[in-house]
């Protein structure tokens, strides 16, 4: 029987789904998912203490200065008081009306820099109903001894208000010069709305701690822009951290599948979504073919497949002296805390920790005891500590 002659087209189409396998793979391993190279932290250099569990998903972590313990929000619309020991757990009451569903919920908590004087704290919460909903921002005085907020006032809406459970940002950070940075998100389904400034989707806000407006915001003299507006196209920001001995703020966004992005805010900069992205849709279908462009800012580094990051902060304890300065991401989807080392602007090397648990990390903070701690995002969620074997 004669052999059928080849389909050279047929070929053509093996050749580029190899190279393409090729591809993906060098990204995967490049970013050092698939691998943990020369580990920054040794294993067997440190360990986790459990300090608290049976937390409901767990969202955000605020440390009490005189060792009067901590305070964490769980998604699902709860505030914590937990003890230095983590033994006793007390719901903290005058909450807002907090919307929940999907993604929406309770999400950061924030000391004011003021707090030994005016014991004030900051929450960012989703607030509405299912048709019609966006991240908030209040301000409250705590009352520890009442289990308490009490004086409660929202600061700050996004708008518009629209109708899903997903991508509200929700991080909260005050800037050495007293002024404070939401993170926010494109809402999902609305994420064209991020390359504009008429509205909040898909950007990052810059206020007084009254709700006010800073006059140096960089679309103040804007009357077609909203004047609160630091930052646009950014897609869903859970991560912001200020790098120590420095005015330069960091933040991470989620990608789609694949793109998850570490930035350094500008005021006024395009971060591109969803213009320019290395992420794919979630069918897998190509959502631009840019990755960069003239006018918007690239990324520091980004990740490929997506970590799902939440939680940042810049460790500055004195129990790991060779973490100084280096900067930590929790991952979701990548169920590790990634480590970065950090030169100036530049991230020289990443590896993966705490991956042998298995667990999804939503919250990573650099405590004033010199240790770190981290929010395990489950159902039995856990605040734990990291400190040196």
């Amino acid at each position: 029987m004669a052999a059928k002659k080849s389909d050279p087209f047929s070929y053509i189409l093996l050749s580029l789904a190899v190279l393409g396998a090729l591809v993906l793979a060098w990204t995967y391993y490049s970013n050092g998912y698939a691998r943990d190279p020369a580990p920054l932290a040794r294993a067997d250099t440190y360990r986790t203490v459990t300090v608290a569990e049976g937390l409901s998903f767990p969202w955000s972590l605020a440390f009490l200065p005189e060792n009067k313990g901590f305070l964490v929000t769980e998604r699902g619309g709860r505030l914590l008081h937990i003890s230095p020991d983590g033994q006793t757990k007390t719901e903290m009451t005058g909450l807002p009306d907090i919307f929940v569903s999907g993604q929406a919920g309770l999400f950061d908590i924030a000391l004011s820099p003021s707090f030994a004087k005016n014991k004030q704290v900051f929450l960012a919460f989703a607030e509405g109903t299912a048709e019609e909903n966006n991240t908030a921002l209040a301000r409250a005085t705590l009352d520890l001894d009442k289990k308490r907020l009490k004086n409660l006032r929202i600061i700050f809406r996004a708008t518009p208000k629209v109708k899903g459970n997903a991508h509200y940002g929700g991080r909260i950070l005050f800037a050495p010069d007293g002024t404070l940075f939401l993170t926010l998100g494109d809402r999902f389904s609305y994420r064209d709305q991020a390359q504009t400034t008429v509205n909040h989707l898909g950007t990052i806000v810059r206020l007084l701690a009254d709700g006010g407006i800073p006059k140096d915001n960089p679309f103040t003299d804007d009357k077609h822009s909203k004047p609160e507006i630091y930052t646009f196209g950014n897609r869903n920001v859970q991560g912001i951290a200020l790098q120590p001995g420095t005015d330069k703020i960091w933040a991470h966004e989620h990608g789609p599948r694949g793109g998850d992005e570490v930035n350094i805010l500008k005021a006024g900069a395009n971060y591109g979504w969803p213009v320019v992205t290395f992420g794919r849709e979630y069918s897998g279908l190509e959502i631009t073919n840019k990755t960069s462009a003239p006018g918007m800012e690239d990324s520091v580094i980004h990740w490929v497949p997506s970590i799902a990051p939440s939680g940042m902060a810049f460790y500055h304890g004195d129990k790991f002296p060779e973490w100084k300065g280096d900067l930590f991401v929790g991952a979701l989807a990548g169920q590790h805390l990634r480590h970065l080392k950090v030169e100036g602007d530049k991230i020289t090397h990443q590896a993966m920790m705490l991956k042998p648990m298995e667990e999804r990390i939503r919250d990573v903070r650099s405590g004033p005891d010199g240790y770190l701690y981290i929010l395990t995002d489950s159902p039995d969620g856990r605040l734990i500590r990291i400190e040196p074997k």
